[in-house]
């Protein structure tokens, strides 16, 4: 299975937890949404233990996903930890993780 991350913006906390509570319903969705108070790979990497209905994933290979993203947005990071930072605590940094293939599934069935 391939993965993707990506980090995709800043939200209040009670619009980020409605939102994921929305998405929790379907356990075979293609994509599974993080969010943090810090922006650091640690803090990411936590958040994952956070989801309460996990997909079934092979979830190592979806943080080795999280820690290369890490390694290779250096200034993208650095963009949103400033914009957390500038929002203050009353927001979530959110990221994105989505499994490729169920997420292809997803859209082709669209089409049909």
């Amino acid at each position: 299975m391939f993965y993707t991350f990506d980090i995709i913006g800043v939200a209040p906390v009670l619009n980020f937890f409605y939102y994921q509570q929305q998405l929790e319903i379907n356990p075979q969705r293609s994509k599974a949404y993080l969010g943090s108070y810090q922006c650091s790979l640690d803090s990411l990497i936590q958040s994952t233990e956070l989801i309460p209905q996990k997909p079934n994933w092979e979830w190592d290979r979806v943080i080795d996903t999280i820690v290369k993203f890490w390694l290779t947005h250096e200034e993208s990071i650095r963009n949103w930890k400033h914009e957390l930072e500038t929002l203050g605590e009353e927001n979530l940094l959110v990221a994105r993780v989505a499994n490729v293939e169920s997420l292809r599934t997803e859209f082709e069935s669209l089409l049909e």
